[in-house]
C-alpha cells in the first residue's frame, strides 16, 4: 500500500502556488510601532515571523536567532490544527508579520484567508511546495497510471478513476515528518531572512546549515532502522507519521479506508473497523503509531486491540511537545519506533 494516503480534512483539493511568495515584499521591522510583535512592543531591527505551528516556529527561531521574533499560531499539543479557527488576535499577528510560514497542502487553509485580508507586507513560505513532495507524488502516480493503462482497456478506465480521485486532493500533507523537507524549509527561511537583513545573511545560512547537520544525525538513525527492519509492517490511525515510517523501511498495513475516515472525520463502516482490528493478530504488524492529538471511539478500539494482541504502540503528535525542539522531537520519535520494533 502506498504511504501517501493522507487527504486533507473534508476531501479538500490541492491548489498549486509558489514556494516562497512575496505578498508585498519582505522588509525588516523598524523601531516604530509598525515593527511591533503581537504584543505590540516595538522591536528595533527584529523581523516578525509568524508560523502556523510551533514546529515551524522552532525551525524559524533556530535559523533566525536573535534577529527574529517568532509567533506560533498553534503551539500546544492539546490543539487540533485541522479544526483551528483563527480570531482577531491571529489576524493581528499575521498583519504585522514580515515572514509567514504555513504548511500548505490544505492543512491550514485559514492561513490563506488571513493573508488575503491582512493587507500588510509579508513573504510566505509554503512548506509543502518547498518540499517538492506533492509534485513527486504526482509524477509517481502518473507513471504508475500510464503503465497500468497500457496493459488493457479495463486498466485505462481505472486510470481515469484514479485521476479523478487525485483531482480531489489525495496527498499526505504532514510534510514536517519528512526530515529532508525540513532541511529545505530551513534553507528557505535563511534565504528569505537574508534578503531582509543582508548584513546577517551569512549568519542565517550558517544557522540553517547547523540545523541540517543536526538533522542528518536523525536521518542516519532512520537509515539504520531501515537496514534492520526493511519491509516490516506498521499500522497507523492517521497519516501523520507516514513519511518518517517510510524512511525507516516500514510498510503500511492499515486498511486505507480506516486512516482516511479518521483523518477526514467521516463515518467509518463496521466492516472496515473490523478489518483493521484483525490486522494486529495476523503477525504482519510490528508496531502501531497513533496520533494522540486526535482520538475517537474507533481509534481507542484500535489502540486497545493492539495492546491486547501484544503489538507495541507509539504515540506521536502534530505539534511540538512543550520543552522540546524539532530535532530532539524527531529523534525521540525515531528512537521510540525503533525501540518498539525490538
Amino acid at each position: 500500500m502506498a504511504w501517501n494516503v493522507g487527504r486533507g480534512r473534508k476531501g479538500r483539493a490541492f491548489v498549486l502556488g509558489t514556494a516562497s511568495v512575496a505578498v508585498l515584499g519582505l522588509a525588516a521591522c523598524g523601531s516604530s510601532e509598525e515593527g511591533a510583535g503581537e504584543s505590540g512592543a516595538a522591536v528595533s531591527g527584529v523581523l516578525n515571523v509568524v508560523a502556523v505551528t510551533n514546529v515551524y516556529g522552532d525551525i524559524a527561531a533556530q535559523v533566525g536567532g536573535d534577529a527574529v521574533e517568532v509567533t506560533s499560531i498553534i503551539d500546544s499539543a492539546s490543539q487540533d490544527p485541522h479544526s483551528f479557527e483563527a480570531d482577531t488576535r491571529t489576524q493581528l499577528a499575521v498583519s504585522k508579520a514580515d515572514l509567514v510560514i504555513q504548511n500548505g497542502g490544505h492543512y491550514d487553509e485559514f492561513m490563506d484567508q488571513l493573508l488575503q485580508t491582512s493587507g500588510e507586507s509579508a513573504t510566505v513560505i509554503n512548506a509543502v511546495e518547498v518540499s517538492g513532495l506533492e509534485e513527486h507524488a504526482e509524477d509517481e502516480e502518473h507513471a504508475e497510471e500510464e503503465s497500468a493503462a497500457a496493459e488493457s482497456h479495463a486498466e485505462e478506465e481505472e486510470h481515469a478513476e484514479e485521476e479523478h480521485a487525485h483531482e480531489h486532493g489525495e496527498f499526505n500533507e504532514h510534510v514536517w515528518y519528512d526530515l529532508e523537507s525540513m532541511q529545505k524549509v530551513a534553507d528557505q527561511i535563511a534565504a528569505d531572512l537574508g534578503r531582509a537583513r543582508p548584513e546577517k545573511a551569512a549568519e542565517f545560512t550558517a544557522n540553517a546549515k547547523a540545523f541540517s547537520t543536526e538533522l542528518d544525525g536523525v536521518i542516519e538513525l532512520q537509515e539504520a532502522a531501515a537496514a534492520e527492519h526493511q519491509g516490516e509492517g506498521a499500522a497507523i490511525t492517521e497519516p501523520v507519521p507516514l513519511y518518517l515510517l517510510d524512511h525507516m523501511g516500514l510498510v503500511n498495513k492499515t486498511p486505507e479506508g480506516f486512516s482516511e475516515a479518521i483523518e477526514e472525520g467521516s463515518d467509518l463502516s463496521v466492516a472496515v473497523l473490523d478489518q483493521t482490528l484483525k490486522i494486529f493478530s495476523s503477525g504482519d504488524v510490528k508496531v502501531l503509531v497513533y496520533n494522540e492529538q486526535t482520538t475517537s471511539p474507533e481509534t481507542e478500539k484500535v489502540l486497545a486491540q493492539a495492546e491486547k494482541d501484544g503489538v507495541p504502540t507509539v504515540a506521536v503528535t502534530e505539534t511540538l511537545p512543550e520543552g522540546q525542539n524539532y530535532v530532539g522531537w524527531m529523534k525521540a520519535n525515531v528512537e521510540a519506533v525503533t525501540s518498539a520494533l525490538g
